[in-house]
């Protein structure tokens, strides 16, 4: 694997975790590194110690072998955002918590905020509707929610944020931004009488 691409996802996970945008065993964090292929963290690491070992190296559209099995739970939507959408180059699934928790009661989020309103503007909420199963749906309407509409992050409730990007910087400094948004936007409605 590629040495520097791989000390990037080291910085920007320990990053993430720290900003408790990723849990101790959920979250993921991937980057293509070819047309059919993608390193991805393996399931049940802690994405705040990961190092080389902690990533696994997928193909796109070939039978499942045992590597899926060591990969994160994760796998399956990045390896159909990546099929379905050639621009992305990197992939994260985070679940920050002001942003999951605001999902509970809206159905978009419209920051207030300078650098949200500017930089996002708007953010819908998706509604799965059912968990029980979710997880066979998840990758199949998440990339097609991608493919339909303009935007880089989706927002799902009860689950968390999924976002893709060109720039892994730009990536993480969305999911930066929608987070301080909706913990601003929560704070803001605890102290309005």
């Amino acid at each position: 694997m590629n040495a520097h691409l791989l000390k990037e996802l080291q910085h920007i996970s320990h990053s993430m975790f720290a900003k408790n945008y990723f849990g101790v065993f959920h979250g993921s964090l991937s980057a293509k590194t070819d047309i059919h292929a993608f390193i991805i963290n393996k399931k049940d690491i802690i994405l705040d110690e990961v190092d080389e070992d902690g990533f696994i190296r997928l193909t796109c559209n070939t039978k499942k072998d045992y590597r899926w099995k060591e990969a994160s739970n994760d796998a399956a939507i990045h390896s159909e955002i990546y099929t379905t959408l050639p621009n992305a180059k990197y992939i994260s699934y985070t679940m920050p918590p002001y942003t999951t928790a605001y999902t509970f009661d809206h159905t978009i989020v419209i920051p207030r905020d300078y650098y949200g309103s500017t930089i996002l503007k708007e953010v819908h909420v998706y509604d799965p509707k059912n968990f029980k199963n979710w997880e066979e749906r998840a990758p199949h309407e998440i990339a097609d929610y991608f493919e339909k509409n303009d935007t880089h992050l989706l927002l799902i409730k009860g689950f968390g944020l999924i976002s893709y990007d060109r720039d892994l910087r730009e990536m993480v400094k969305k999911v930066a931004i929608l987070e301080n948004s909706c913990r601003l936007l929560t704070i803001n409605k605890m102290n309005t009488p």
